[in-house]
């Protein structure tokens, strides 16, 4: 029996491919199976009841999931199946078996797929035809956090609704399956392997990474073993880094978020490309071969004019936020690349490319999405695709990022403001236009209120940082005297 314990601190919520709850677990939390994974702040609902006692009137995770799911006729009258990865966390190998109670006590077959990258429960969630796809990952986040992410089957992110629907159920009564109803649990770590023999494939048949020398950076994570497999299957010379995850070492001064280590790694080692990971792998950064960074905008440049060279960028148009540097969009305007902007989040720019049938879009982050392999953003595919530019062109990866020049830029958080009023006060939007008009197509000024609390970013970019600078201070001063609450 989960004995429950310490409340859950910290609930933050983190947005990416459905709705990812974090929170430190101290121990297990309040009511085990009292909780929703849903985008809002509420009591951590990871665990779920798997006590075998009687019911309480609360339903866990797993069996609002199966009972939702199956009304919605999901399951189209098979028995449902759903599939569980993790990622390297301590906290997620007692989660896991929460989740999995959960999902067989709502009738639920699971298939555990040990530790595997978000983007490789997504795409074994749809090739091994499942139901639902379910991922213990808190991303980039430190160690003490931990979340949940869904699928849908296909691969696809779990429709909004149908998460509503979910935690609207909590507290009803319901009826346990017995007997032969009840879920069955087998284990499946094969299924990884043809996770990683799908990412080498979306290379073409003649690909090879030779003689590349790559150090790759997996943030002690899910694809400590799947990046080293997949670039070492291509012949590339791979050294790893922050590749022995224990529970503990997760994101820890590592990976994409700290490339300060992969950096040093790129120079000492003489090597041609740095890969920097983040804990769940659904992100890649990058360092050439003189210790610099390449973040999201460069790469995706990079891949948007080789898909076009290969008329594989549908529309000839990739999908970036609104966040992307201006660097970027003129450097795709030049070689006749539309930028669609999306919101920040890349569930926004999924939706365009979706809606759209667009074939690539990304953030400055690192996530990039790759339609033709992918249903959401996969750092080691990102990562080999990157690399294979590089062995097929011949040029070193400064030259292929030099492709965008990136512009200054400039954001200051103003807190404590009526961020409501952001884009309505007509002396901020006189100021936001005077500002756009003095920088003319050089820059560019954009206000963009916080999703979760009250403040407004005042971000800039110029022709040198020195304008960016000053224009957005300037501006900071006209958000503070009209928006202060």
């Amino acid at each position: 029996m989960l004995r429950p314990g310490k409340a859950v601190a910290g609930l933050i919520v983190v947005p990416g491919v459905g709705r990812l709850l974090c929170g430190q677990f101290d121990s297990l939390p309040d009511g085990v199976g009292n909780g929703a994974i849903t985008g809002r702040k509420v009591p951590c609902a990871a665990a779920v009841q798997v006590d075998g006692g009687e019911d309480h009137g609360r339903r866990g995770l797993g069996l609002h999931s199966g009972d939702v799911l199956g009304e919605a006729g999901v399951f189209e009258g098979r028995r449902p199946f759903a599939v569980v990865g993790r990622d390297t966390r301590a906290s997620g190998e007692f989660l896991e078996a929460a989740v999995v109670a959960g999902l067989a006590s709502a009738g639920v077959d699971v298939v555990r797929l040990g530790v595997v990258p978000t983007p490789g429960v997504a795409y074994l969630t749809g090739a091994l035809d499942a139901d639902l796809g379910v991922m213990l990952s808190a991303s980039h986040n430190p160690m003490p956090d931990n979340g949940i992410k869904f699928f849908a089957r296909g691969g696809v992110k779990l429709d909004d609704t149908v998460e509503d629907a979910i935690e609207e159920r909590l507290g009803e009564a319901w009826t346990r399956p017995t007997g032969a109803e009840v879920g069955r649990v087998t284990d499946d770590t094969g299924a990884v392997e043809g996770y990683v023999a799908h990412l080498v494939s979306s290379l073409g048949a003649d690909a090879s990474l030779a003689p590349l020398k790559v150090v790759i950076d997996t943030a002690n994570g899910a694809a400590s073993l799947t990046a080293l497999a997949a670039f070492d299957a291509q012949g590339a010379e791979v050294m790893p880094l922050h590749a022995a995850p224990d529970g503990l070492n997760i994101n820890d001064n590592c990976g994409s978020t700290h490339l300060e280590s992969l950096q040093a790694a790129v120079l000492a080692e003489g090597a041609d490309l740095g890969i920097g990971l983040d804990g769940d792998a659904d992100r890649c950064l990058a360092v050439d071969a003189t210790g610099e960074i390449v973040d999201g905008d460069q790469i995706l440049a990079i891949l948007a004019i080789a898909m076009k060279e290969d008329h594989a960028l549908h529309s000839d148009t990739v999908v970036a936020t609104v966040m992307s540097n201006l660097g970027f969009v003129i450097a795709m305007r030049e070689r006749g690349i539309r930028v669609d902007q999306a919101k920040v989040g890349d569930r926004y720019v999924l939706e365009s490319m979706n809606a759209n049938g667009f074939t690539l879009g990304g953030e400055q982050s690192g996530h990039v999405i790759m339609s033709e392999f992918a249903t959401t953003g996969d750092g080691v595919l990102t990562a080999l695709h990157l690399a294979a530019r590089m062995a097929r062109t011949g040029k070193p990866l400064a030259e292929l990022a030099g492709v965008m020049t990136r512009l200054p830029q400039v954001m200051i958080n103003v807190p404590e403001v009526n961020k409501v009023r952001a884009g309505l006060d007509p002396v901020l939007q006189q100021a936001v236009t005077a500002a756009s008009r003095e920088l003319g197509d050089t820059g560019r000024v954009l206000l963009r209120p916080s999703g979760t609390e009250p403040l407004v970013r005042v971000m800039v970019e110029a022709g040198t940082h020195e304008q960016a600078q000053e224009i957005a201070e300037r501006l900071v001063g006209v958000v503070k005297a009209r928006l202060a609450l």
